[in-house]
Formats: structure tokens, sequence, C-alpha cells
């Protein structure tokens, strides 16, 4: 069973930094792609970003020139850098993969990380 683990998270004033972790128990190279989705209560979850398999990576609007996917394959690990922080990134951030087996899709998601950024 594949298990994703979120860390990094916390609270940090508007305009700084955080690097969320996801670290996967098997090798990254089997899954398609890979991201990072947030949610806020009463709100759907969003995606912030993804990185697929070779690398590619595409993100969500508001986050453009802020955020930064990139993946460590020899730690199966992907990462999110989160620099200048809005009060309205707080969220609750996971980190998601899915792999396409036999023309079926299977997601795998993390248990989430809580962000806040104070104003």
């Amino acid at each position: 069973q594949v298990q994703l683990v979120e860390s990094g998270g916390g609270l940090v004033q508007a305009g700084g930094s955080l690097r969320l972790s996801c670290a996967a128990s098997g090798s990254i190279f089997s899954f398609n792609a890979m991201a990072w989705y947030r949610q806020v209560p009463g709100k759907q979850r969003e995606l912030v970003g993804v990185i697929t398999s070779s690398g590619i990576t595409n993100y969500e609007d508001s986050v453009k020139g802020r955020f930064t996917i990139s993946r460590d394959n020899a730690k199966n690990t992907v990462y999110l850098q989160m620099n200048s922080l809005k009060p309205e990134d707080t969220a609750v951030y996971y980190c998601n993969a899915h792999r396409i087996v036999w023309a079926t899709r299977k997601e795998y998601w993390g248990q989430g990380t809580q962000v806040t950024v104070s104003s």
C-alpha cells in the first residue's frame, strides 16, 4: 500500500517562506504525476501544482512565481517551496500521487499538513 507523508507545515508571517515535503513509501518513478492540493474549511480542495514523472511542472495561477514543486527521486520525495506567502495561502496542504494501472487511474493522498500565514 502506497503511503504519502507530508511534513513542513506551520505558522509563518506574510511574506515568509515554507517548504513542504511529501515522502512516498515507494519509488516515485511509479507515479505518472505527483501534485499538491490545498483546502480551506467549507471549500473544495484545489490543485496548487503538479509535477510529472518527467519533471514538467504546472501551477495554479495564484501561486505562479511564488511556489515551486521539485522532486528528489533518490529520496522518493516531492517538495513544495512556498515563497512570498500570503494570508490567503492558509490551508491544509495535501500531497497527491496517481498512477495508471491497466487503464485504471489510482489516486493516493497524504494526511495533510496545516499551513497558516498570519498578516
